[in-house]
């Protein structure tokens, strides 16, 4: 077993290394995604390994990187498209919402459009608006899409290969806080191994209280579980990891014997992914709750300047304030 520690954005980098070299109608697309290696570095040596034809930098136009890359998955090649920030894929949501979401149905499943959107998402990296935005639920809103979300490097690495190989359209939100965090990565494993891609996983099992999380939150909710450990209170935290189709037979199982629910992201709350789980899980599990679901979230309001954006961004006190208030009921 050739395991590395790796950050998550070299776990990225492995994994779509992996990927181009699995099949030749893999290509990466983006702007500065070549010579420079992305913005965040996640595409580096990629170039130069696989040439200007395999990964190809694009002018400043996501609307038309993704409107390329429709033309070019259906004529059967795996686009691999970089949105540069997550504030920068607006230009490209006509396409994406009109398109890519809708062609496979449109023509009665004779066309698909086996193609990855990657987006940095996220706060915490000391930037403004539109490059520090959550927009997930547009996209898991959208149907016709996937939408997941890894939050470790072994997740990074398996996931993006997943996302490359699947022959649906789908929406790949990366942390871009979490990029340089450390983590185990097996190499060299089958991809038939890995973990499914639309799949919730257990973080951490606990029996008091259950926390949602996915992508950048994860960890701030691991931190919280340790911390709850101190006192003698052990929280399960759930790694959502894919938000379309949502996967909850994990969450229900949780849910039923903790008694208790707290969901966080940093996206606004308002129509958030936490409204539609929070609903979900009271349908199902009404009768295992001992309080209502609680949701910890961003504020509804634009994403703020970065020297207050740890005041905006749900942290490991708010979320054990949450769980507090659970147990409150």
């Amino acid at each position: 077993m050739a395991t590395e520690t790796l950050t998550l954005g070299k776990a990225l980098n492995a994994g779509l290394r992996r990927a181009l070299e699995h099949d030749q109608k893999v290509v990466i697309m983006g702007e500065d995604v070549g010579k420079l290696g992305g913005v965040f570095r996640i595409t580096d040596g990629l170039q130069k390994d696989f040439g200007d034809q395999r990964v190809i930098d694009t002018p400043l136009a996501e609307s038309g990187i993704i409107g390329t890359a429709v033309g070019l998955a259906i004529r059967g090649f795996r686009p691999v498209c970089e949105i540069q920030f997550d504030g920068f894929v607006y230009p490209a949501y006509d396409q994406i919402v009109s398109q890519v979401a809708k062609m496979h149905y449109r023509s009665q499943g004779k066309v698909r459009i086996p193609m990855v959107i990657r987006i940095p998402y996220g706060g915490g990296i000391g930037a403004v608006e539109h490059h520090s935005e959550s927009p997930e639920a547009y996209f898991a809103h959208t149907a016709g899409l996937k939408v997941v979300t890894c939050a470790n490097p072994q997740d990074a690495y398996w996931m993006i290969q997943q996302a490359v190989a699947s022959d649906d359209p789908i929406v790949f939100l990366e942390p871009k806080r979490r990029y340089w965090e450390k983590g185990p990565v097996d190499l060299e494993a089958p991809l038939s191994t890995a973990y499914p891609l639309h799949s919730a996983r257990v973080a951490r099992a606990g029996t008091d209280a259950t926390v949602l999380a996915y992508g950048p939150m994860v960890r701030t909710c691991l931190d919280a579980a340790a911390a709850a450990a101190e006192d003698g209170r052990e929280l399960e935290v759930v790694d959502l990891r894919t938000l379309s189709p949502l996967d909850l037979t994990a969450v229900y199982e949780s849910v039923r014997r903790t008694g208790r629910c707290v969901v966080v992201h940093e996206a606004p709350g308002n129509l958030g992914l936490g409204a539609e789980i929070a609903a979900r899980v009271t349908e199902e599990c009404f009768y295992s709750l001992e309080a209502p679901v609680l949701r910890v979230t961003g504020f509804d309001t634009p994403y703020p300047a970065s020297r207050v954006e740890e005041e905006y961004l749900p942290d490991l006190d708010r979320v054990l304030d949450a769980v507090d208030r659970a147990f409150g009921w």
